[in-house]
């Protein structure tokens, strides 16, 4: 039978393994659960049992030439890539493969600011330079913006040198650049195009959806099957375009990724892959059904907008994820931080994050009607409860920043600590990041200034869950010896 599809052949080798009732004498050592009830208890027999080490009949992920490469193969043709990489360290691992991939020391990136950690811990890694295109703010919802075409210009004239562009596709609110325009940008100036397309994974399956990474061109782009895809979380796809050299990509995943992948992540990117292949036009038609209704609903309460297609500007917010159910809450007098605070609390609901001024409920293919229903209830209830006049909260999200070293360079460099509020004018040496959505507030290699410590001890007040700094606390920050 040839490979189609249908077909999920990492799946299809575990359950052929299985029914093969081989004795282990290799690891894991909970030798199919028996060596540990409890979680054999917890997670189900089957599961345990599906728990196990590369081998002949399984294929390897270091060096794949059976199962696991028909499998690549298989989500290349879902995704409409030259290759395909299952990934087992998350899109973070995607990620850092894409940095690693085309830039070495001292070489120049060009990207928006507001990135995942990712990949500015990958900057760390491999030395490379941000060159940032600072993304315009929407000051009423105080959220980053896309890249405008014009600024993308600007920074390849301006740096001709640089290796790459990287875009989010789409940004964890839901906006997207104009991709195809900043993949022809950048293939007219001899460098490559990235994608995080961490919150796009439906963008492939679904219609009436923003452009997918690989339908504009890009060269690469790292794609979280476990959000909107439906895989386990940690599970991840890193595509490629036909530009990229397949096996050396395969030597910088080696670099970092485990050389002990999980098979349980790996079936279930197989199984998520054909799921959506077959039925992913269908389940995304629903999720974007579902997402419109929420939106008609919560903006019928008032106070609370939640925002669609209506902010496209044909640039900086080019098109809109309508699956992404995004909140401005400002106008009922709370923060996003606080209402997602009061969802969890007093109404049993967990939503993904709330910042300063809005939040994300995140639907995808495993959300019902009632769940909908619900969550308008009790942001209806929010608002009557607890709701103030709007308050004049600091809704700025965006603070350009100064680079004055690389983050390598900084990250290892002699630092000292001092206490965050005596550290204006200083460069930073380590990273300060709300959590979720992860865009570093500060980053190795940034001066510290007065706006980011404001903002910095706005959003602790306000109970953003703050990390990234050696001291939990973050009461004490990190920085340069010398004064730069």
């Amino acid at each position: 039978m040839g490979l189609t599809q249908e077909r999920a052949p990492i799946y299809e080798a575990l359950e052929r393994f299985r029914s093969m009732r081989v004795v282990p004498f290799d690891v894991p050592g909970h030798k199919r659960g028996r060596g540990n009830p409890e979680l054999a208890e917890l997670l189900g027999e089957k599961c345990v049992t599906m728990d196990v080490n590369s081998m002949k009949p399984l294929d390897n992920l270091c060096h794949p030439v059976s199962v696991i490469r028909d499998a690549e193969e298989l989500a290349a043709e879902a995704f409409g890539a030259a290759h395909a990489f299952l990934m087992v360290g998350g899109t973070t691992s995607a990620v850092q493969t894409m940095i690693l991939t085309v830039a070495k020391r001292g070489e120049k990136i060009i990207l928006p600011r507001n990135v995942h950690r990712s990949v500015m811990c990958a900057m760390v890694l491999c030395g490379a330079v941000p060159v940032y295109v600072n993304p315009e703010c929407d000051n009423r919802l105080g959220i980053p913006l896309g890249m405008e075409v014009a600024a993308v210009e600007k920074a390849v004239r301006e740096n001709p040198d640089a290796k790459a562009i990287l875009v989010n596709n789409p940004t964890y609110y839901g906006i997207c650049s104009n991709l195809k325009a900043i993949v022809d940008i950048a293939h007219k100036a001899g460098m490559k195009c990235l994608a995080d397309e961490a919150h796009g994974t439906h963008f492939y399956f679904g219609e009436g959806m923003p452009a997918a990474a690989m339908a504009a061109g890009a060269d690469m782009a790292a794609v979280s099957m476990h959000k909107s895809g439906g895989s386990l979380t940690q599970s991840s796809l890193l595509l490629t375009g036909p530009s990229i050299s397949e096996g050396y990509v395969r030597q910088i995943i080696n670099l970092t990724q485990t050389t002990s992948a999980s098979y349980l992540l790996l079936a279930s990117l197989d199984i998520s892959r054909r799921n959506l292949a077959l039925r992913g036009k269908e389940a995304f038609a629903q999720v974007m059904k579902m997402a419109e209704y929420a939106r008609r609903e919560i903006n019928g309460i008032g106070g609370y907008y939640a925002y669609s297609r209506e902010l496209c500007n044909g640039d900086s917010i080019y098109d809109f994820d309508v699956t992404k159910l995004s909140v401005h809450t400002l106008d009922i007098g709370l923060a996003g931080i606080e209402v997602y605070d009061l969802l969890r609390d007093e109404y049993d609901i967990q939503i993904e994050f709330g910042d300063l001024g809005n939040i994300l409920a995140y639907i995808s293919i495993g959300d019902r009607q009632r769940d909908i229903e619900r969550l308008v209830s009790a942001l209806s209830e929010v608002k009557r409860r607890f709701g103030k006049k709007g308050a004049s909260l600091m809704s700025q999200e965006y603070i350009d920043p100064q680079v004055a070293v690389s983050p390598q360079d900084a990250f290892y460099a002699d630092k000292e600590s001092l206490p965050i509020m005596e550290t204006e004018g200083r460069i930073c040496s380590e990273f300060v990041m709300c959590y979720p959505p992860g865009i570093p507030i500060l980053a190795p290699g940034e001066r510290i200034t007065r706006s980011i410590l404001d903002y910095i001890q706005y959003a602790k007040e306000k109970g953003c869950s703050m990390t990234g700094p050696e001291d939990p606390f973050i009461e004490r920050l990190n920085v340069l010896k010398e004064e730069l």
